[in-house]
């Protein structure tokens, strides 16, 4: 059994600025469950003990603190104890600045471009929340070298000039908080690798495959289908505007082998034979027959002025009809 304070004190990380973790002890051998108590100074000085002990085979070896539960830029004081056989085992009090114990978390995100002039540009994005607060580190090299390059960055743009085409370049990238947010030492892991060159499968290169088969296959598809959708929209709308709109006809073309073929002729056209249309011709004539009117009653007028002109001839029956005409009726009632 474990009777002294664990080896090594306390250690605590603050995750990205989302959690925090303090461990304790021999993770190997845990004993002994000790309890860990907290506080900061400029808020209380009464001891909070941890709400969430971190478990290693059923022994307490650290405690998980919660974003709520962490104040940066303010003294931070840990105490842990335990008691053991009517003794108690405690680590002295140790008091921490929260903002040295930011653990940012790995670059994501890593994309390499061909720039002119046989140069290559990586770029990234961090998930920490304070990105001005970072300095980065890039490590690479080639295919054919046998050592890793590593360089200090301070932005997010790396730019690496003169590259091989024949070679093939790995990066990697790594954050820590820089000298103006704090003083901390946690570097992040590594990033996922980049890859670029001949025979690579890095995002480099599968953005650049990403964005060539944009270009060559969806963009002509793309343009296929939207000339497809404007001529199926042309026609309905075309559709439309006959329901709408519908034409007049023009029967002038009916009437083409009238005026062209049987130059105007009605009867050739529309074939009637000549006797028949001889048979609506009338065969009878009628003379002309002479109406006045009769002077009144009381008048002494003469029914005709002998003087001027002689009295019209009397209408008599046509010769060649035995039939009375009706003129002639009429004439005889005047």
């Amino acid at each position: 059994m474990l009777l002294g304070p664990p080896r090594g004190g306390v250690e605590c990380v603050l995750f990205n600025e989302e959690y925090m973790n303090c461990t304790w002890g021999n993770k190997e051998m845990p004993t002994v469950n000790y309890s860990l108590f907290y506080w900061y100074k400029n808020t209380s000085d009464k001891a909070v003990e941890c709400k969430h002990y971190l478990l290693h085979q059923g022994v307490r070896v650290g405690c998980y603190f919660k974003k709520n539960e962490l104040i940066q830029f303010q003294t931070f004081h840990v105490l842990i104890n335990a008691s053991v056989g009517g003794k108690t085992l405690e680590i002295p009090s140790k008091h921490m600045e929260l903002q040295d114990l930011v653990k940012p978390e790995a670059p994501v995100n890593l994309t390499i471009r061909n720039m002119s002039n046989n140069q290559l540009q990586l770029t990234w994005a961090s998930p920490y929340p304070r990105n001005r607060c970072l300095e980065h580190a890039v490590k690479y090299k080639s295919n054919k070298d046998t050592s890793w390059t590593e360089l200090s960055v301070n932005g997010d743009v790396f730019s690496l000039p003169s590259v091989d085409y024949e070679k093939s370049y790995t990066f990697y990238v790594r954050s820590k908080i820089n000298k103006f947010c704090g003083r901390t030492q946690f570097w992040s892991e590594w990033s996922v690798p980049a890859i670029w060159g001949s025979n690579s499968t890095s995002k480099g290169t599968v953005e650049e495959l990403y964005w060539f088969g944009i270009r060559t296959v969806l963009v002509p598809i793309a343009s296929c289908l939207l000339l497809l959708v404007l001529v199926i929209l042309l026609v309905r709308m075309e559709r439309v505007w006959v329901i709408l709109m519908p034409r007049i006809p023009n029967p002038s073309k009916n009437f083409d082998e009238l005026f062209i073929t049987h130059n105007g002729n009605f009867q050739e056209w529309t074939g009637v034979p000549k006797d028949v249309v001889e048979s609506f011709k009338p065969n009878y004539s009628e003379n002309i027959c002479y109406v006045t009117e009769l002077p009144p009653k009381d008048s002494h007028e003469p029914l005709w002025d002998s003087s001027n002109h002689a009295p019209p001839p009397m209408p008599g029956p046509p010769a060649t009809s035995s039939e009375h005409s009706p003129y002639q009726n009429s004439y005889g009632r005047l």
